[in-house]
């Protein structure tokens, strides 16, 4: 007699067209991944929390408005995709799935974010970025896993809670596109960034702590109103560093610190002399001047002339 086949462990029905999930998944031991982003779902059925083995839901960019009630029965999901949806609120029971490692709810229109999130306790990414948060969730510190990313950018925010500055394990920190006008001291206390994205805010300074980070290889605060920088000496793993669209008068002596630097974009900037230690940068490949009086001058300062003997320097 021929055996039974076994059942599926994963669905994928991504960019099928796809208006509601099929009543055979539902009741399935062995279900693991659901993968049903860019469809046309309007819902997504409550029997989802009470699949055993689900680990992965996948459902960016279809017209859900709301999490299916239920969800939090599902204990061993581990990475939720709500994405690009229409989600105006999200319930505190969410809060309660402690087995989850990313949760990805961007693209909706989400205006706070109620609930302790202290109990995600092995969550590695979180992406809030493209709602309308008027404030940043303060439990989000209490993410003792934290590591990987942090999206809230696009939002509304017009401060930053110091605490912040408590997620100490952080890779990545996504600010941009908010309409911020300070950062906290505190934020220096964020030693395992690498990469810090603020740019598009109002920011008219940056705090000197954010100079120290030992571990940052990219720093983005492009289309602000900085006009100055703190020292950047600190900064010795920086390989990455976009100052475009800033009203920025000079450049700090401490750049010649960063001897990993290898491109630098000063675009629409407005300076009219460069540091003399910038042609010592061994790593500098790329120094954008486009758009700035720089581009201007037929000779210019000793250190553009050494820079464009090396090739380093875009001004058109």
């Amino acid at each position: 007699m021929p055996s039974r086949p076994e059942p599926p462990a994963a669905f994928h029905a991504a960019s099928t067209g796809l208006t509601r999930l099929p009543t055979s998944l539902a009741g399935s031991r062995v279900l693991r991944h659901i993968d049903v982003d860019h469809n046309a779902l309007t819902s997504l059925p409550s029997w989802l929390g009470s699949l055993p083995s689900l680990e992965t839901l996948w459902a960016y960019g279809n017209r859900i408005d709301e999490v299916p009630p239920g969800l939090e029965r599902a204990r061993t999901l581990r990475h939720l995709s709500l994405g690009a949806n229409r989600l105006t609120r999200v319930p505190p029971t969410l809060l309660t799935l402690t087995g989850l490692r990313s949760l990805n709810l961007a693209e909706n229109a989400l205006t706070d974010f109620p609930g302790d999130f202290g109990a995600l306790t092995e969550l590695r990414m979180l992406d809030l970025a493209h709602n309308r948060l008027r404030d940043v969730p303060g439990t989000i510190v209490d993410l003792p896993n934290l590591t990987d990313y942090l999206y809230l950018g696009a939002n509304a925010l017009t401060a930053v809670p110091a605490t912040l500055g408590r997620l100490d394990r952080l890779g990545y920190l996504s600010l941009a596109d908010n309409a911020l006008t300070r950062l906290p001291h505190a934020l220096g206390g964020m030693t395992s960034l690498h990469e810090l994205r603020l740019n598009g805010n109002r920011l008219t300074s940056l705090p000197a702590s954010l100079g120290r980070l030992p571990l940052l290889r990219e720093l983005h605060v492009r289309a602000n109103a900085l006009t100055d920088l703190p020292p950047l000496d600190g900064l010795t793993e920086l390989r990455h560093l976009d100052l475009r669209d800033n009203p920025l008068r000079r450049l700090p002596d401490s750049i010649a610190a960063l001897t990993r630097l290898a491109v630098l974009d000063l675009r629409a900037t407005a300076l009219t002399e460069l540091p003399p230690t910038l042609a010592e940068l061994p790593a500098l490949r790329r120094l954008d001047l486009r758009w700035t009086k720089l581009s201007e001058l037929s000779d210019g300062p000793d250190a553009l002339h050494e820079l464009r003997q090396r090739g380093c320097i875009v001004l058109t």
